[in-house]
């Protein structure tokens, strides 16, 4: 194949992931923004266990029940008083972060996926086939599950311990301070640094274990091990989403854009340090203002 006929191809391909991307982000998104105009409804009372009101969220039927979508009791999901969470609940609640962090992720790790998809074009136009780069993302996308069961737990544990409030935001200044602090801390860290190098330099990371694949479980590993340093670089960030609101759109979407800078912006750790002091600073204010 010439050169030229070679260039058009990768350009093809290029196109074709970056459209599946585009449709698997924005479908995440849709649903993210369906749950958030579902759930987040100023001005609705939300009846807690002494009577009283509690506004920020339309979970009532006519029937005075508080059921949300598909029968879900989001009520017992988010705010004290409510009965113990079910099996849907916890189902509901898993598919939620999955989604969302499908939505949050995807775009960061675009680079990495395109540079994936060109190189094993080449690689199939020589004679030498690789895994497909669908085996590589789904590994990529099987941590992230794996983290949205964990963070369904932590949401359950603040949950019981009435430690959320309508939004899904922790009700507690200090713990709320603590956290950002904790986020902050974290960004500084050596682990940090090691992790977001692996995510900004996909050459590298490639390099650095093996190459690409031919077959497919050694691409999906390939991925698992891509999103594990991804983890490492951003679970601290997603654990903010308990401090703005896990249902809270800007500010997911806020997390979500410092993630995708952090990973392409050429700054190295200039963007997590700053950052990172920032919510040092801001989580410190919130501890002693708590006082």
């Amino acid at each position: 194949m010439g050169d030229t006929a070679l260039e058009a191809v990768l350009r093809r391909d290029r196109v074709v992931v970056m459209a599946a991307l585009v449709v698997i982000a924005v479908l995440a998104w849709a649903y993210v923004l369906w749950l958030a105009a579902d759930m987040v409804m100023p001005g609705s009372p939300l009846p807690d266990s002494g009577g009283g009101d509690m506004a920020g969220m339309d979970m009532s039927n006519m029937d005075g029940s508080n059921t949300g979508m598909a029968g879900i009791d989001m009520g017992a999901a988010v705010a004290p008083g409510f009965r113990a969470w079910a099996l849907a609940d916890f189902a509901f609640t898993f598919t939620m972060w999955a989604v969302m962090m499908v939505g949050m992720m995807t775009p960061s790790v675009a680079p990495m996926l395109l540079l994936y998809a060109g190189v094993g074009r080449k690689a199939r136009a020589d004679g030498r086939p690789i895994a497909s780069t669908g085996w590589f993302f789904a590994g990529y996308l099987a941590v992230w599950v794996v983290f949205s069961l964990l963070a369904t737990g932590a949401q359950w544990l603040l949950a019981r311990l009435a430690l959320l409030d309508p939004s899904m935001a922790t009700g507690s200044a200090i713990l709320g301070g603590l956290v950002l602090i904790a986020a902050g801390l974290y960004q500084w860290t050596p682990m940090k640094g090691v992790c977001l190098r692996q995510c900004q330099a996909p050459i590298a990371f490639l390099a650095g274990h093996g190459g690409f694949r031919s077959a497919p479980l050694g691409a999906l590993r390939l991925g698992m091990d891509h999103g594990a340093y991804c983890l490492g670089c951003c679970w601290a960030l997603m654990a903010l989403l308990f401090v703005g609101g896990v249902m809270n759109v800007l500010w997911i979407a806020g997390i979500a854009i410092l993630v995708l800078l952090e990973k392409t912006v050429p700054t190295g750790q200039l963007i997590p340090r700053v950052s990172g002091a920032l919510m040092a600073a801001i989580g410190t204010w919130i501890v002693f203002q708590a006082f």
